[in-house]
């Protein structure tokens, strides 16, 4: 059980986009964590975000989100199975995990408080307004510390409006319309996150902070599946654990 609640905390993950062709990369960093007698340690990621068209591609190392808003369809590719799973949005998430899995989060709801911290930090050169972000899901608490800046290079409304509730609802679990309007609160891009949650004797803790924002051309096939890779009809408990 602990287990299981170590893999949904270490996938969920709050990430907002922008429009056309946009290039972000982000560094993540998780503190050790311990659970049921083991200890996994700490780990340094890098991910890439490209937004094109109605379509936008998150990319790590094991790992690649694609939405394509035009189609209305989600695909989550696994880079060491060489396997993707597809599914409509927004995404159920129960729908494509395995049998032992799927029954634990069915009629999960997702709550969410937005708070103005009335504070502002600098993350590069962009200033940001910080706010106090609390979301609960059943046993699965997490405090955010989120820093929003209206300095990016692309239009905010647009993002706000076309692209931000689908992916927010693609990866909270149980994310309910309610919530998601509190969210909206927040206003600007989350540039950086600060996250901690403690359940069952679990503790987690990471930062995230966008190092690089640009607009440039992407690279051919970044919105599409690679060629050769199969497709599934649930993510594997594997899958889960590259996440």
């Amino acid at each position: 059980m602990k287990r299981l609640i170590v893999v949904f905390l270490m996938i969920l993950v709050v990430p907002t986009f922008a429009s056309a062709d946009i290039y972000i990369k982000s560094k993540t960093h998780t503190d050790p964590v311990s659970a049921a007698g083991q200890t996994q340690p700490a780990k340094d990621t890098v991910s890439e975000q490209w937004i094109g068209d109605g379509k936008v591609s998150v990319i790590s190392a094991t790992n690649t989100m694609i939405l394509d808003l035009a189609k209305n369809i989600q695909y989550i590719v696994n880079h060491n199975s060489k396997t993707y799973v597809e599914t409509t949005l927004p995404m159920d998430l129960a729908s494509l995990l395995p049998s032992e899995m799927a029954g634990m989060i069915q009629g999960l709801k997702m709550t969410a408080a937005v708070t103005p911290a009335n504070s502002k930090r600098t993350v590069g050169a962009r200033s940001c307004d910080e706010y106090d972000v609390s979301l609960t899901m059943s046993i699965l608490p997490l405090k955010i510390k989120v820093c929003a800046t209206t300095d990016v290079p692309f239009d905010l409304k647009n993002y706000n409006e076309k692209v931000q509730s689908s992916l927010l609802k693609s990866q909270m679990i149980g994310l309910d319309e309610a919530s998601l309007k509190e969210l909206g609160k927040i206003e600007g891009f989350w540039i950086a996150t600060d996250t901690t949650a403690e359940t069952m004797g679990i503790k987690i803790h990471s930062s995230m902070e966008v190092a690089e924002i640009s607009d440039k051309p992407a690279p051919a096939g970044v919105y599409s599946v690679p060629s050769g890779y199969t497709k599934q009809e649930k993510l594997s408990l594997q899958d889960l654990q590259t996440q």
